[in-house]
């Protein structure tokens, strides 16, 4: 199933919620959707390395 395009936290906690289902892990999850939502235009910052 296609990824919902978006920046809303509503389109980006759905696209979550897809991608657990088809069996990726959490952290990949959350990586695709927020991917997802930069490519959409949102203004998320990359992970910060420590």
């Amino acid at each position: 199933m296609p990824l919902k395009k978006g920046t809303s936290k509503e389109t980006v906690s759905h696209n979550i919620k897809t991608e657990k289902k088809a069996g990726k892990s959490q952290k990949q999850s959350v990586a695709i959707a927020l991917n997802q939502a930069r490519k959409s235009g949102a203004k998320i910052p990359k992970k910060s390395e420590k």
